[in-house]
């Protein structure tokens, strides 16, 4: 039962933004009658709201050492939303609840993420866990569409409260099963970067890299149904499969990544990845047929995999803080989305199109695989040899 708490977990945050984040726009104009002008701005403060909550809510676990009772106001937080949501007609009070639930109800996911750092679990069960949230996004959605569908838009607000319910009931079991972490007594897992760190400098750079990283994938997705209709002349139907066959493969690409993570360092994985989009990005300027589209899936599939499990686990490298990495990292994703606009307002006005979007997007994965690959350059670490000198115990060394 304890082995099944933390996937549990996982699966629960994933299916709460899995059934709130696509639905939202829709409930606001089904349910409080929104113009698109007014979802555009709502959304944007929704968003800015979870931008802060993630930075502040994070911050507050890290000094207080404690991520379980933050992730149960989370919980709590969610159930709170929906009620107000399902309860209210007035478009203003459920922008009001979006703002002041709605954003730190997010950070739930952050904080698992960070527990799980905290307990002492490897890069490989946290790439594991991911996998689950991933799994959670690819059901999520269309469940969502089926529950709005069969029992009305308000239906899903039902659901939502359930998993809330469901997220409390397994942080409380979580928390009452804990126990103290020492230092000393955290399991250790093999880390194939020795340990290295990282300049402050590098670490920004790092962050850089990622909301670039993480801007190629949002403008990809954004314009992914343009693309197909318009610039290969294909059924929009062809868009959906293409995102849902990258995201199912994107499963076990992370369960295999946890693996590899234990032979191989994170940036060895960071630059794999990067390639993976290079060439998909790259080659997506030059599809003219929905078959290559879907092959090309199995680039895009491992380069996001390393994006959301090998950088998740490199922020948790870098910034002591698991709070705080885990929030800053969840942010890269909210900015990247932000800097997408501009790169499809200026891929789409090229002389090729919607395929200059892919182009701009391979020319930016470029420049972050430079600055993330070399980041790291000027960190000290001892040579391998020397490092595994130093992990032999001092009785075995006098023996």
């Amino acid at each position: 039962m304890r082995r099944l708490l933390v996937p549990s977990a996982a699966l629960l945050w994933g299916l709460q933004f899995a059934f709130l984040n696509p639905a939202l726009a829709l409930l606001l104009v089904a349910l409080f009658n929104a113009t698109p002008a007014e979802v555009g701005w709502v959304l944007a403060v929704y968003n800015a709201s979870g931008f802060v909550a993630s930075l502040l809510l994070p911050a507050y676990a890290d000094r207080a050492k404690d991520y379980l009772r933050p992730m149960l106001a989370c919980g709590a937080l969610t159930l709170a939303l929906s009620v107000l949501l399902a309860a209210s007609t007035a478009l203003p009070l459920a922008v009001v609840g979006l703002i002041v639930l709605g954003g730190p109800a997010g950070v739930g996911s952050s904080l698992l993420f960070a527990q799980l750092k905290h307990s002492g679990a490897g890069p490989a069960d946290v790439m594991n866990m991911r996998a689950i949230v991933s799994f959670a996004w690819v059901a999520g959605p269309p469940l969502a569409t089926l529950i709005m569908g069969a029992l009305g838009n308000r239906a899903i607000l039902l659901a939502l409260a359930a998993v809330a319910i469901l997220n409390v009931a397994t942080t409380a079991a979580m928390l009452k099963r804990r126990r103290p972490v020492d230092a000393d007594d955290q399991p250790r897992h093999e880390d194939p970067d020795g340990g290295r760190g990282f300049s402050k400098a590098g670490v920004a750079a790092v962050v850089i890299g990622f909301i670039a990283l993480q801007a190629t994938n949002s403008a990809a997705v954004s314009i992914m149904g343009l693309f197909v209709t318009q610039g290969i002349g294909a059924d929009v139907v062809w868009a959906g499969i293409a995102l849902g066959v990258s995201a199912a493969l994107e499963i076990p690409a992370l369960f295999l990544i946890g693996r590899l993570a234990r032979r191989f360092s994170s940036r060895a994985l960071i630059a794999s990845g990067c390639v993976a989009g290079i060439a998909y990005y790259g080659l997506m300027a030059f599809v003219g047929n929905p078959a290559a589209l879907i092959a090309l899936q199995v680039l895009n599939a491992w380069f996001f995999g390393i994006v959301a499990g090998v950088g998740l686990t490199l922020f948790q490298r870098l910034i002591p803080r698991p709070g705080l990495a885990s929030g800053l990292y969840t942010n890269t994703r909210r900015l990247g989305a932000i800097v997408s606009g501009p790169i499809i307002a200026f891929g789409s006005t090229t002389a090729i199109g919607y395929p200059g979007v892919f182009a701009a997007c391979a020319a930016l994965t470029v420049l972050a695989l430079a600055l993330i690959v070399l980041s790291g350059r000027k960190a000290g670490g001892a040579p391998p040899t020397e490092r595994q000198a130093e992990a032999v115990p001092p009785a075995a060394a006098s023996s």
